[in-house]
């Protein structure tokens, strides 16, 4: 075995002998070779065997004190013992070493990994990699390459570093050292058994950029019982959590191994970490894909239809939304989880949205197809746009999530346009509103009007009218069409909101005013790219 030098064969020997599957074995011997972690488990396990086999043929070799006769109790799954077989002093327990080849090849094929707990054993085998794919594709995802995640039981953590304190205490027996953070990560070590595996298997490579995530996560039933020492030892590093079934989440767990002392760790935990009495289980594997993100502009043609769903106390005031007239079709052909809606704005339920439309994108959570042609998603839109009299959609299309920043970019310093209907209690004439015609850059002060005061925080917001344009209809009826700034609030600026907007076109006309009808007609935003359809 090339990978290893004479200096490592006390590490061998020594995990070996205490129940340490060949993986782990290269872990602690800082192997970094992949492709060494990949081959058979038989083959490593010989291998490693004839690495010690000619190292004790060596003149000089170092080789540990053997115990005689052998102690048997830690190779035996502690049952009836109980912890008298385990050192509560502080101190490691003596190591064995194992003389008939037969016996130790045989056992260590059959035993549990102490400090994997099967995790670089049964779970790197085929059948487990075709039970991941199975799960992959009878979900039915699009993607064309992937990134694979897992999840360990806490008390991993635990286990290596019981079995870093054994080799540290006799490496330095022997004038040597090993450093924790020199230890491959078994995470990663994983990894690099089953990506190509699983990229085999799945006909696509493996990508850390991947939006496509397959995740394994694995738990034990011995979790708690191996890790209760360290919530008596560091109370305040295990905190309950919502979400969380248990305090012994992995975090905690690390958190707690750095504040433990090394006696105080010690003197409730097992060195070298003894026998498992249970393998591994996969609790989940999943499947997950990257949000996609559809963006447009949408018109509204009703005054009766509110942009996202109108629910006061439970109950749903209006039948439908802009938002969820557009997201059902998209949702049903982009097979996602969820979706979130956001737009360059909002119109109240009674405002229409006309001229270009407004800007509007989606996000959808988890989706199984991604893949859409310029024809697809033009049929697509066509098919929003045929549902539903209510509302069009235009310039459909897939955009990056940091596309959508621009969609919010400038929301203070971009224009809108409307057109409002407008009633005076006085009788008018055209001469009479004119003059507002000539009106530039009028500065507003608007306090929160009262219609939002119970979700608005109070307020006293400045706004710009930077053009006005009126049109005479009768003697109480005109319309007045508006370049605002965002975020103004027009209905309040017709009518005054009881003198909470100043000024406004009643103080204007020196009369009493009501807004009838408001349109947006254009919201001032480049984006997204208009389309030819």
């Amino acid at each position: 075995m090339s990978s290893l030098t004479e200096k490592d064969s006390p590490i061998v020997q020594l995990l070996m002998n205490t129940g340490t599957c060949p993986r782990c074995i290269l872990r602690f011997c800082c192997v970094g070779s992949q492709e060494l972690y990949r081959r058979p488990y038989k083959e490593l396990m010989r291998d490693l065997r004839e690495f010690l086999k000619n190292n004790e043929e060596k003149e000089g070799t170092v080789c540990f004190d053997e115990v005689d006769p052998p102690c048997k109790r830690i190779r035996l799954e502690h049952t009836e013992e109980g912890p008298d077989d385990l050192n509560h002093n502080g101190a490691l327990q003596q190591i064995p070493s194992a003389n008939d080849e037969n016996t130790e090849m045989k056992n260590s094929v059959l035993k549990i990994c102490n400090l994997c707990l099967g995790i670089l054993q049964e779970f790197c085998e085929s059948d487990f990699v075709r039970k991941v794919c199975q799960k992959v594709n009878s979900a039915d995802y699009q993607f064309t390459s992937f990134v694979f995640s897992v999840s360990l039981p806490p008390q991993l953590s635990v286990r290596e570093r019981a079995a870093w304190l054994l080799v540290k205490q006799e490496m330095g027996k022997l004038g040597l050292s090993l450093a924790k953070d020199d230890i491959i990560q078994l995470k990663e070590a994983y990894k690099w058994i089953i990506h190509p595996q699983l990229s085999e298997e799945l006909g696509v490579p493996a990508d850390g950029k991947s939006l496509f995530e397959v995740s394994v996560v694995f738990a034990h039933p011995e979790t708690e019982e191996e890790c209760c020492f360290l919530a008596t030892a560091c109370p305040d590093c295990f905190k309950p959590a919502k979400n969380k079934q248990s305090v012994f989440t992995r975090m905690a767990v690390i958190k707690a191994l750095e504040k433990i002392k090394e006696e105080d760790f010690l003197k409730h935990f097992p060195c070298p970490p003894s026998s498992p009495k249970n393998l591994c289980v996969a609790l989940e594997i999943q499947c997950n894909n990257g949000a996609i993100f559809v963006a447009g502009r949408y018109n509204k043609y009703s005054r009766n239809l509110p942009q996202t769903p109108w629910i006061i106390d439970g109950e749903r005031k209006l039948e439908s939304s802009v938002e969820e007239l557009i997201s059902e079709h998209l949702m049903a052909e982009f097979k996602a989880d969820s979706f979130n809606f956001s737009s360059s704005g909002r119109e109240d339920v009674d405002v229409r949205t006309l001229g270009n439309g407004r800007p509007f994108a989606i996000e959808l959570v988890n989706p199984r197809r991604i893949h859409f042609t310029a024809e697809e998603m033009k049929g697509l839109q066509q098919t929003i746009n045929n549902s539903s009299d209510k509302i069009q959609v235009r310039d459909l299309q897939l955009v990056t999530r940091s596309a959508i920043g621009r969609m919010k970019e400038g929301e203070e310093e971009k224009t809108k346009t409307y057109s409002a209907l407008v009633w005076t209690d006085e009788a008018i004439q055209k001469e009479d509103i004119a003059f507002l015609d000539g009106i530039k850059e009028l500065k507003l002060d608007q306090k929160t009007p009262l219609r939002v005061l119970h979700r608005r925080p109070l307020a006293v917001r400045c706004r710009i009218i930077h053009t006005m344009k009126s049109e005479y209809i009768d003697e109480h009826h005109f319309r007045l069409y508006l370049k605002t700034q965002a975020g103004s609030y027009i209905k309040e600026f017709v009518h005054g909101d009881f003198g909470r907007t100043k000024p406004n076109i009643g103080s204007l006309l020196n009369r009493t005013t009501d807004i009838l009808e408001l349109d947006v007609e254009s919201v001032d935003v480049d984006w997204p790219p208009t389309l030819d359809n």
